[in-house]
C-alpha cells in the first residue's frame, strides 16, 4: 500500500507563486482552523472571505433543485481555493461550501483579496489557470455522474478524499456518501461492500480506511487520473 504524501506547509496554489509575490500575499492571510461541518459559503450570498486549505478540505455542493437533495460538484483541499468567483469579478457564491475535513487553512478578507489580485500579475495568472482546471473538472464530473457506475465513482471520491485528507483514514457515512454522489443509500452500501470484499477498503460505522491504494486506483473510473493529469499540466 502506498502512503499518501504528507501535508504541505502551505497551499499548492500559493506555492506556485514567485517567492516575492507569495510572501507578500501570505502577509495578508490569517491562519485559521476550520471545524467539521462549518459552512463557508452559501448560494446567492456575498463572498466575505477566500480560503486556501492547507490541511483541511471543503465540499462544494449545488443548491437543491426542485426540493431535491443537492449534489457535490467539487472537493477542495490544498490544491485549490474557496471563493474563486472573485477572480472573475463576481462577489456572490454559486455553491454551498462546507468543511468536510477539519484542519488548518489560510483566510483572507474578500476586499483585500480583490486588491491583491489587481496588484499581482503572477497571482492573476496562477488563479486563472486554476479556474481553467476547475471548469474542466466540472465538465468531467458531469460526464462521470452520467456514464460511470456507482462503484467506480465511489472509488474515485475516496481517492480524492484521501489526497486531501493526507491520511489513509477518514470519516464518511453511507448517508453522506449517497448525498455526495447523488444516489440512493442502498447503491452506496452495495458499492462500498464490493470494494471492501475486494480488500481495497475497510469500512465500519462511517470510518473508512484505504487498505490498497493501487487497487482502488484501478477500481476507479478514468476521471480520477484525468483530473490529476489536467491539474499537473496546468499548475505544475
Amino acid at each position: 500500500m502506498r502512503s499518501p504524501k504528507p501535508a504541505p506547509a502551505t497551499n499548492r496554489l500559493l506555492e506556485a507563486l514567485p517567492d516575492k509575490d507569495r510572501q507578500h500575499f501570505l502577509s495578508g492571510c490569517e491562519p485559521v482552523t476550520l471545524a467539521f461541518g462549518e459552512v463557508l459559503a452559501e448560494p446567492g450570498e456575498p463572498i466575505r472571505h477566500v480560503y486556501f486549505p492547507t490541511e483541511s478540505f471543503i465540499s462544494l455542493t449545488t443548491k437543491p433543485i426542485d426540493d431535491c437533495a443537492s449534489l457535490e460538484v467539487g472537493l477542495v483541499g490544498d490544491e485549490g481555493m474557496v471563493g474563486s468567483p472573485l477572480v472573475l469579478g463576481v462577489n456572490v457564491s454559486l455553491l454551498h461550501a462546507v468543511v468536510q475535513g477539519a484542519g488548518s487553512a489560510l483566510r483572507m478578507d474578500a476586499a483585500l483579496f480583490c486588491r491583491e489580485l489587481e496588484k499581482s500579475r503572477a497571482l492573476r495568472c496562477v488563479l486563472k489557470r486554476y479556474l481553467h482546471v476547475v471548469m474542466g473538472q466540472l465538465a468531467q464530473n458531469a460526464a462521470c455522474t452520467r456514464f460511470h457506475v456507482v462503484e467506480e465513482r465511489l472509488a474515485r471520491w475516496l481517492l480524492m478524499t484521501q489526497d486531501r485528507a493526507h491520511s489513509n483514514q477518514f470519516h464518511a457515512t453511507h448517508e453522506f456518501l449517497a448525498y455526495m454522489l447523488g444516489v440512493r443509500r442502498v447503491g452506496v452500501t452495495k458499492a462500498a461492500t464490493a470494494l471492501q470484499h475486494r480488500n481495497l477498503i475497510s469500512y465500519s460505522r462511517g470510518n473508512v480506511t484505504i487498505v490498497d491504494r493501487s487497487g482502488l486506483e484501478a477500481a476507479a473510473c478514468g476521471c480520477y487520473a484525468t483530473d490529476n493529469a489536467t491539474y499537473a499540466k496546468m499548475m505544475c
